[in-house]
């Protein structure tokens, strides 16, 4: 699955409602009706999570932000507190990496950063999502292992609670707990990532839990 995050280069979004806003497209997309069966994108998504939920995350602005949206995907935004971005990420149905459309394929992949700026501001959500201490990875980086640990409770959670977040839009907060926290905590869903990228091999990233 390909993300494509909006970055405005006088006001950049911060990272925090990056990675929420991440999370939510991803999760939109899966439920979204084109999904399910009998859905345009049903075979896609299927085939997709039978194998390995891979995500990759790009950037983009201006025209090359507005060219991905005639894509097949959803995107999501939302606005930041005074002095920052919107925060925009579009979720695009899964497809093969080689080849891929020309809009996607010539946006950037590494090094997607935006500025780690004050804590989550949603309140009141059905999902938290919350990020290992000490990772050091990237903003899109980030935004991928979020976008994971939605996915995972999405599919974990039972109906009754699916339906609750799907009525408050399948908002997600994003939590960053002490190293004793987090050692502290047992969650339903906990993402290990492989170490292909960023990471030196198979490392504990994020987890999620409902209430």
């Amino acid at each position: 699955m390909q993300l494509v995050v909006h970055r405005d280069r006088e006001r950049p979004a911060r990272e925090v409602d990056v990675a929420e806003v991440a999370a939510s497209a991803v999760v939109r997309l899966l439920d979204d009706p084109r999904s399910a069966p009998g859905g345009p994108w049903h075979e896609a998504v299927r085939t997709w999570r039978d194998a390995q939920i891979r995500k990759l995350v790009r950037r983009a602005d201006g025209k090359r932000w507005d060219d991905v949206q005639q894509l097949p995907g959803v995107t999501v935004s939302r606005e930041g507190p005074e002095g920052s971005g919107v925060a925009a990420v579009r979720a695009f149905v899964p497809a093969p990496v080689r080849p891929l459309p020309k809009a996607l394929h010539k946006l950037q992949v590494s090094g997607t950063q935006f500025p780690a700026d004050g804590r989550s501001r949603t309140e009141d959500v059905v999902v938290a999502v919350e990020v290992a201490p000490g990772l050091g990875i990237s903003s899109g980086k980030l935004a991928a292992q979020c976008g994971h640990a939605a996915q995972l409770a999405w599919e974990q959670m039972p109906d009754h609670v699916r339906e609750r977040w799907r009525a408050d839009g399948f908002r997600v907060r994003l939590v960053f707990p002490s190293a004793s926290e987090w050692a502290g905590k047992d969650r339903p869903v906990t993402v290990t990532d492989a170490g292909l990228t960023e990471l030196d091999g198979p490392t504990d990233t994020t987890r999620a839990w409902w209430g």
